[in-house]
């Protein structure tokens, strides 16, 4: 009995493990697209600051450099702590977020790499930096 209570339990791991797939940060926003964002705000972990995008030209300015990138499983799915910079993106509403190379409770690796995209993107806005922290 113990045996095949082990055998279903690995089975469901395995079957959990690999379903994890490669698929662009747009993918899984929505499967509709991100068309419909409104807001994003990106988190500095470095700093604890913030900026806010509102304005429809730079959201699809950001959204056009970073939804196509993609995310696929590390192997390595230990915890981690700490993040470079976190993405949260509106509509109307909280919607979705994710630190640089993770989403949900899975960690990724980026193609091309997402951190000097954002990085660079974050420091060139000319926007307010609001602390969180």
């Amino acid at each position: 009995m113990k045996k095949c209570l082990l055998i279903v339990l690995m089975f469901g791991w395995l079957v959990t493990a690999c379903s994890e797939k490669t698929q662009s940060l747009e993918a899984f926003y929505t499967e509709e697209g991100i068309e419909s964002v409104d807001k994003v705000v990106i988190l500095d972990g470095s700093t604890g600051y913030t900026k806010t995008l509102t304005d429809i030209v730079q959201i699809n300015e950001f959204l056009a450099l970073v939804k196509d990138i993609e995310f696929s499983p590390q192997d390595n799915q230990e915890m981690r702590y700490g993040f470079l910079y976190v993405i949260t993106l509106y509509d109307e509403e909280v919607q979705f977020n994710c630190s640089l190379s993770q989403i949900d409770d899975t960690y990724y690796d980026t193609n091309p790499d997402i951190y000097p995209i954002v990085d660079e993107y974050y420091k060139r806005l000319e926007i307010e930096e609001k602390g969180v922290w």
